[in-house]
């Protein structure tokens, strides 16, 4: 804990040794680098920003380059865009501004040091080249079903996953796998959705040579594959009901024939389905069987869409970012403050999967090693919309349209001034932010001189 003010590493010292964690506080950068300089590197950094000395920016350069892993999380009472920028441009794990509250500091300190049991059991960090996918969260309901995951994982019950497209329901039925007694065995995953009806049955049961046309040899389906390991289902609601009643015999006798053939076969399977429908709803519409239902949904699994743990973008995002630098062979790129606060205000339709196919864009296509706003709204013009609901860019004035002929039907007057002043800030705020809060780029990018974007600041909002 770096900060000059003895007050403030006094409340926050006691209130995260309450919570149980090993505190240590110092009064400015230059005692916190000599402490670090004789004894281990600590878990995490608290550091106020404005102190004699080296101030907090400084101090954080320093760590980054030193110990690049180190989460660090800023503190300061002057949250404008530059320095909060400044911050997360020099590799901060988060901004904490002053004056805060003592429980949402201590859960920063939770979510930059995880609980070790769920972390490892689902998202241990790959080795080194590895780029296997990674169920990752800090959210309360992501906790929640790193939790459930562990207590399943141990259990001989079929799962059934739900959740919207690209939320990575395989990526928890990998977890599931992973951490069972099955370990040793196959993961054998099968998009239903993706596979001919015609065809569906061969590849989960397989078929004797000469069972159809084109049979020319004996296949061995999915089931047989994933003997005494995991067969996850994706999209189970698109299976065609005859194929259901042979999934429901396997599931309840663990037995079953190859198509065109007369051996029995016999097979340790555990399954795992996952759907983005409601099934419930397809019962009742004759779509799916309802004791298959019942035999799949032994225990169910909700995943939330990504829109609804925005906390987790950022993480995500520089997981994804550090793949694709690897996999392109050149060095990782970092989000700006700014450019985590565009991911943020997307509505992600297409949920982690969008964000992950959004950051290799980013990683291949942004100019500077910092990525900005700028960046992030360029690699998402392929479409969606930002979470306040906002109007496409072409479509504008006829927002303002409508906007004006409310406003004069309303009687109202002056309505000149009142939009060149909602103009002139949205300008700015848009500048600021995909320059990162500097003032002369953004003036620039604007058109007009740096003493008018000061001036508008200093008349407007403080930042």
């Amino acid at each position: 804990m770096v900060d000059d003010d003895r007050a403030v590493r006094f409340v926050l010292t006691t209130a995260l040794r309450d919570a149980g964690y090993a505190v240590e506080g110092f009064d400015s950068a230059a005692a916190a680098l000599a402490a670090l300089a004789r004894q281990p590197v600590p878990d995490l950094l608290f550091t106020d920003v404005r102190m004699p000395g080296d101030d907090g920016l400084v101090l954080l350069e320093k760590l980054k380059a030193a110990h690049p892993q180190l989460p660090v999380i800023v503190m300061s009472a002057y949250t404008d865009v530059a320095s909060t920028a400044g911050a997360f441009r020099g590799g901060a794990h988060e901004f904490l501004s002053k004056p805060f509250d003592l429980d949402d500091a201590v859960e920063l300190a939770r979510r930059a040091l995880p609980e070790p049991e769920p972390r490892a059991a689902v998202a241990a960090a790959p080795a080194p080249g590895d780029e296997a996918p990674q169920l990752i969260g800090d959210t309360a309901a992501m906790r929640a079903l790193f939790r459930a995951i562990g207590r399943l994982a141990q259990a001989p019950l079929s799962v059934l996953i739900n959740g919207e497209t690209g939320t990575g329901k395989e990526l928890v039925a990998n977890a599931l796998h992973r951490e069972s007694p099955r370990a040793r065995g196959p993961f054998v995953a099968l998009n239903t959705a993706a596979i001919p009806a015609e065809l569906l049955e061969s590849e989960l049961f397989g078929h004797e040579a000469g069972a159809f046309t084109g049979a020319a040899r004996r296949h061995i389906g999915r089931f047989e594959q994933a003997h005494g390991g995991t067969l996850f289902l994706d999209e189970i609601g698109d299976m065609p009901l005859p194929l259901q009643t042979r999934l429901l015999r396997v599931l309840a006798e663990g037995e079953f024939f190859r198509v065109g053939g007369r051996e029995l076969i016999h097979v340790d399977v555990r399954v795992v389905a996952a759907t983005h429908q409601d099934l419930e709803a397809l019962v009742e519409q004759g779509r799916f069987r309802a004791d298959l239902l019942h035999r799949l949904d032994m225990v169910r699994l909700w995943l939330p869409p990504l829109r609804e743990r925005l906390d987790d973008v950022a993480t995500l995002a520089a997981t994804f970012l550090g793949n694709a630098a690897r996999r392109l062979d050149m060095p990782p790129k970092r989000l700006s403050g700014a450019a985590i606060q565009a991911l943020r205000q997307h509505d992600w339709p297409g949920n982690v999967r969008e964000l992950e196919n959004v950051c290799w864009r980013l990683a291949a296509l942004a100019v500077a090693d910092t990525i900005s706003a700028a960046d992030v709204q360029a690699a998402l013009a392929r479409g969606g919309r930002t979470r306040t609901g906002a109007t496409a860019p072409a479509q504008w004035d006829q927002a303002l349209a409508q906007w004006a002929r409310q406003r004069l039907a309303e009687g109202a007057s002056g309505l000149h001034a009142e939009v060149r002043e909602r103009m002139d800030a949205v300008l700015l705020e848009a500048a600021l932010a995909a320059t990162d809060g500097h003032r002369g780029d953004a003036a620039a990018r604007l058109g007009v001189g740096r003493n008018t974007v000061t001036r508008k600041l200093g008349s407007g909002r403080k930042r």
